[in-house]
């Protein structure tokens, strides 16, 4: 067994876009599933809860709210140890984590340890997985990038299909401990996942280069915040934070919203199946779309139009009255929100690329972790204030809408990009090529140079030969006159009868 290898990702290995790339997309496919569903899942148990503990029903939403905190909020040290150890070590542990947390709220005597196990225990978990998963989907992808970024967004709405219904045939069958002790089971394939995180190899080299190389290479940072010096990142940052505070509203309180309008509880969930739906399919296809040779380069702007759908499709759902236009909010809902969650990732890889991109995204999930504590609690405390649910899906639409403005504004004014400009990856990989050309084409220039060699003296009096031959006012004897026949002559070696190399060259 070899010792550890740790993907520091600037290797300039190229990616492949294929191959193992496809076991890595797999992984992230589940991992992502796990992370955004998560969450919702585990609400199913709250009634079980409020029963178990005597508490309040805000009291158990204070459980996904801490666990998508996690999941956020611990960015930048999942970026500090990705940077550190590599993905696949991070991703190990990181399951054993998530698992470990539902296992310990299986013997919650209150709510507290709820809060502990589930919400930080797993959602750190959660988190350890997550980032690292889209960073190795980053290494193995370029030209199918957008496509496999699609196909991993749309683990999320799967999973939400699977894991919703699932939980609640365990609280049914097993109670929540039970249920509990199920699902902190299944996390452990957090774990699997984390193994088909095999790093990029670079070719084998010689002991001497490598030592060259390691010399040369300056360490890497745990945490790069140079980032925030490109003009890109922050326009992506401030536009993402302000697209989360209302991204995620609708979903929250749809639910709610026809309930409110008279609908049966079986009824009214079943609009968060049907946007769940749309969703799996909107998310690959918007992957596919964004692969295009035209529309890839503007890829910024394309995000922009997604948020702008989004954000046009909350305001006219506000003022949907009967299930019907309910139905219809949910289906435009499910497209554009799959747009935009197979674009954001996509989006700010092609913003700071791959060196950059596992600091980056620790960062901008740090950011964002601010507005989802801050987006659904503000919306329900208007809510509150005006018992009107038009005013919620009002507030959020404009927020979205808003986010949209400042990305595609902000972009066309402050940020110019060249498109074919290549990623760092390609220009390490152009270093490499252009270093080893030149040792291939060092000795020939060598004897070019100091005129050594056959062919060099060959070339030499062939240059010579025709100079004199055009300079009229020089007269040589034709006794030493030498035409290009005799030169070629010359220059090839003879061998004697007793098999010893003659080189003429030196008789002329």
């Amino acid at each position: 067994m070899g010792g550890a290898v740790v993907d520091t990702g600037d290797s300039g290995v190229k990616a492949p876009d294929g191959g193992w790339g496809w076991a890595v997309l797999f992984g992230c496919f589940v991992i992502t599933g796990f992370s955004y569903a998560f969450p919702k899942a585990v609400s199913v148990f709250f009634k079980e809860l409020i029963r178990e503990f005597g508490v309040g029903y805000s009291d158990t939403a204070w459980i996904s709210s801490i666990l998508l905190a996690m999941l956020y909020g611990s960015g930048p040290i999942c970026s500090i140890l990705v940077n550190r150890f590599g993905c696949r070590p991070v991703m190990m542990v990181g399951g054993l984590f998530a698992s470990l947390g539902m296992i310990l709220a299986s013997f919650a005597t209150n709510i507290i340890h709820i809060y502990l196990g589930i919400g930080v225990i797993t959602g750190l978990g959660l988190a350890l997985n997550f980032q690292p998963s889209l960073i190795m989907l980053n290494r193995y992808f370029s030209e199918k990038r957008p496509l496999a970024n699609g196909l991993a967004a749309a683990g999320s709405p799967v999973a939400l299909c699977c894991l919703s219904p699932l939980g609640q045939v365990l609280q049914y069958k097993y109670g929540w401990r039970g249920g509990f002790l199920i699902l902190g089971g299944i996390l452990l394939n957090c774990c699997a996942c984390g193994a088909l995180m095999r790093p990029l190899m670079a070719p084998k080299k010689t002991s001497e280069v490598d030592e060259k190389e390691k010399e040369s290479k300056p360490k890497p940072k745990l945490l790069d915040f140079t980032v925030f010096k490109d003009r890109g990142f922050l326009i992506y940052t401030v536009a993402a934070a302000i697209m989360v505070l209302g991204l995620f509203v609708p979903p929250v309180f749809v639910v709610s919203y026809a309930k409110e309008l008279g609908n049966e509880d079986t009824k009214s969930a079943l609009l968060l199946t049907i946007l769940g739906f749309i969703d799996i399919f909107a998310r690959p296809t918007c992957g596919i779309i964004a692969g295009l040779k035209w529309v890839r380069p503007r890829c910024v702007y394309l995000f922009s139009f997604a948020m702008i759908f989004n954000g046009t499709t909350d305001l006219i759902g506000s003022m949907a009255k009967d299930y019907p236009s309910l139905v219809v909010f949910c289906i435009f809902f499910g497209i554009s929100y799959g747009m935009v969650g197979a674009l954001q990732f996509e989006v700010l890889m092609a913003i700071v690329g791959t060196e950059k991109f596992s600091s980056a995204i620790g960062l901008v999930l740090l950011v964002e972790a601010i507005a989802v504590l801050v987006g659904p609690p503000g919306a329900g405390r208007l809510l509150d204030a005006t018992n009107n649910y038009m005013y919620v899906f009002l507030l959020a639409g404009c927020e979205v809408v808003l986010s949209a403005l400042v990305l595609a504004i902000c972009n066309m004014l402050f940020v110019k990009r060249n498109p074919q400009q290549p990623d760092p990856p390609a220009k390490m990989e152009m270093a490499i090529t252009e270093t080893e050309m030149e040792e291939l084409n060092k000795a020939p220039k060598d004897d070019q140079d100091n005129g050594g060699g056959e062919n060099g003296k060959k070339q030499v009096i062939e240059q010579e030969a025709p100079t004199k031959s055009d300079d009229k006012k020089v007269e040589e004897p034709e006794s030493i006159g030498v035409d290009s026949i005799e030169v070629e002559n010359a220059s090839k070696k003879v061998t004697d009868p007793n098999g010893v190399v003659v080189e003429p060259e030196s008789s002329l």
